[in-house]
């Protein structure tokens, strides 16, 4: 599967961003999807994850309640909702696919470019 993510840019601190991740190539109700980020100079961390369903979500402890994930099966279409945004929100954005239509861990097997997101204070 082919995974397309948009939607990043400049944000004041408190704003909001919605990304968006078009997938294509296969059956999107095959997959898991999820969302990663990796902030200048650090590791690549974990956001949020969601079954071909819509009805399991699993988010980063540190990032629920600001953000939200949802997807859109009729367009192959994951979304991440971010609001109340801070500058330690700066990075970019991954979304990934798993070859499971249920969320199996962290394990991922497609992967998007990113999408950078900044966020100003």
């Amino acid at each position: 599967v082919q995974l397309q993510a948009s939607g990043g840019g400049l944000v004041q601190a408190g704003g909001s961003l919605r990304l968006s991740c078009a997938a294509s190539g296969r059956t999107f109700t095959q997959h898991a999807m999820g969302w990663f980020r990796r902030a200048p100079g650090k590791e690549r961390e974990f956001v949020a994850a969601i079954s071909w369903s819509g009805t399991t979500i699993y988010y980063a402890n540190s990032l629920k309640g600001r953000f939200t994930i949802s997807r859109d099966n009729a367009k192959n279409t994951v979304y991440l909702q971010m609001n109340s945004l801070r500058p330690e929100d700066t990075a970019v954005y991954y979304c990934a696919a798993q070859s499971s239509p249920y969320v199996v861990g962290r394990s991922y097997d497609y992967w998007g470019q990113g999408t950078l997101v900044t966020v100003s204070s």
